[in-house]
Parts: C-alpha cells; structure tokens; sequence
C-alpha cells in the first residue's frame, strides 16, 4: 500500500463547502458549526441541499441524486479549497455511485473531512483520486460544537498539521509490538458492507488499519470482524489502532472480541486511539504512511497529513 497524494493546507480566508452526504442536518446545529468556521477565519458555503429531508425515506438528507450534485458541484468548484460533511448517519453508499469521478479527478485535489457515514466517500476518494482525506468531526456535530479538543485538533490539522503528527492513546495494548504501514479505516461496519462493492479496496494488506463504530452490539461488531477476516480483507494488515465504540455494549465485553478476532492477525492492536464517536475525538488522516507503537499507545505520522 502506498501514500496518497496530499492536499495544500488551508490558509486563512480560505472557502470551505459544507455538504451533506448522508443522514438530515439540524438547521441550528448547522448554523453553530458554521460560526466556528467563520471563527477560524475561513469562509464556509453550504450547498443547495444540505438541509432538505427525503419525501418518504427520513433518514436521509434528501435525494441521492442532489446529494450527489452538491458534493460533486463543490468539489469542481475552483473556488473550494475544502468540502466538510454537514453530519453522518447513512446514505453515502447511496450517493457515491452516482459521482462523476473522471470530473471530480479532473478538479485537482482539495481538503475532504468527515467521519462515521463518510468511511465510504473515504474508500472512494482513496481509490478514485489517490487522496489523502481527513476522517474528522463533521460540522453540525453535537462533539464538534462542545468540544474544544475536537475542534482544536482539526483546527491544527487544516491549518498547521506538522504540529499534530503523533496522536497518543489512552488505552493499552491489545497487542504489543510496533508497525508501519499507511493508514486507512473508519467506520467498522461500513467497511464490512461496503467490501466488493465499487469504490472500494480488495483488502487491508501493508496498511495500519483504524476502526471504531457507534451502536453496535458485541455480537456486531464480531459479525463484521468476521465478514473481513473470511473475505482475506484484513490479509497482510501490517497494525490495527481502535478508537472509540460509543454505544456498543460495555467495553469488558467488546474487549474479548477484539482479543478474540484481531489477536491471530500477529500485528500491534492497541486500543481507545481517541479518534471516532467519542468526546474530544482526533482527526486522524486516511492515506499516509506511518508508524504505529502498540505499546506506547502511539501513532505516529511520517509526514503531516496536508501539504
């Protein structure tokens, strides 16, 4: 596996487009989050649809098919130099086939952040555009608004990401030892759906893989350890980094299963990296090679995530 092609930092002024890929977006959480972009001194756009609601299907913002059009259209906007995710919830796997990816190459690169719903836009921008994208908090986020770590760790990331290069974890070692590889992940069950579909990876092999979920019960999380381990999709994994698993059941019960599934891979796992659906949560780049430290509780970058 190799590293992606990194996008420019962005700078002061800089015009950033809220989208909304998935699931619905509260109008006042929206307009909160877009009060702390302006605070950073950029200037935030959001699309033409990120707050509609679907006629029949409520747990989508919108139509696919607009959905799609207010990525792609900020995307090939010359003027854009980021696209943010309004939220997650579902429907990217709705959405992302119906990208123009051939335009969406032709625009250059740019800044993409999201997390949760987002791991398949991730998959997509890594496998179409050969880009390094930011699995981060989305703007009408309920952490991203009250949480100032959250916040200042994108902050740092969009605008001086050499000074955000090692993230530290508070939990132990699932596993010991240390590793590298380039970084790829997010979403657990998204990634479990989303294998051998378009826009995806065959497989984890000589990547360090971070996984984190929200809502799903022990015996998910095994079902979908499970799909991956018996697809080959985690073959050759060189490291596996945790991070949060908000509403999945006590963690004493989901740590067998990690123990369990990932600890006959032979590779580093360390556990709590910070990143995901938790308070505070890091923004962790997708596509850049780095070196994970089990024991330590590290993973650090080789290079800054932005250019």
């Amino acid at each position: 596996m190799k590293d992606l092609r990194r996008p420019a930092r962005l700078a002061p002024g800089a015009r950033v487009a809220v989208v909304a890929p998935s699931g619905p977006v509260a109008e006042e959480r929206l307009q909160a989050g877009l009060d702390v972009l302006r605070g950073w001194d950029l200037d935030p756009v959001v699309a033409p649809h990120v707050l509609d609601r679907h006629d029949t299907l409520g747990h989508l913002a919108g139509a696919d098919a607009d959905r799609a059009a207010d990525l792609q259209r900020a995307w090939c906007d010359p003027s854009v130099d980021a696209v943010l995710c309004a939220r997650g919830g579902y429907g990217a796997q709705r959405t992302v086939d119906l990208l123009d990816w051939d335009a969406m190459r032709a625009a250059g690169p740019k800044v993409f952040v999201g997390f949760s719903d987002a791991t398949t836009l991730h998959e997509a921008f890594a496998v179409r555009l050969g880009l390094v994208t930011l699995y981060g908090p989305v703007v009408a986020g309920v952490d991203f608004l009250k949480n100032a770590r959250a916040q200042e760790h994108l902050k740092a990331t969009l605008f001086a990401p050499e000074t955000v290069r090692t993230l530290t974890s508070a939990g132990t070692a699932l596993a010991p030892g240390r590793a590298r590889g380039v970084t790829l992940g997010g979403c657990l069950a998204l990634l479990a759906t989303g294998h051998g579909t378009p826009h995806t990876r065959p497989g984890a092999r000589g990547g360090l893989l971070l996984l984190e979920d929200v809502g799903e019960r022990p015996y998910r999380v095994d079902r979908a350890l499970t799909q991956l381990l018996r697809t080959g999709w985690l073959d050759g994994v060189a490291g596996v980094a945790l991070g949060s698993w908000a509403s999945c059941g006590p963690y004493e019960e989901l740590r067998p299963v990690f123990a369990d599934r990932l600890g006959g891979l032979g590779v580093p796992v360390v556990e709590e990296l910070g990143f995901g659906h938790c308070d505070g949560a890091l923004t962790v780049p997708f596509g850049v090679s780095a070196e994970l430290d089990a024991d330590a509780g590290t993973l650090t970058l080789d290079a800054p995530a932005l250019s």
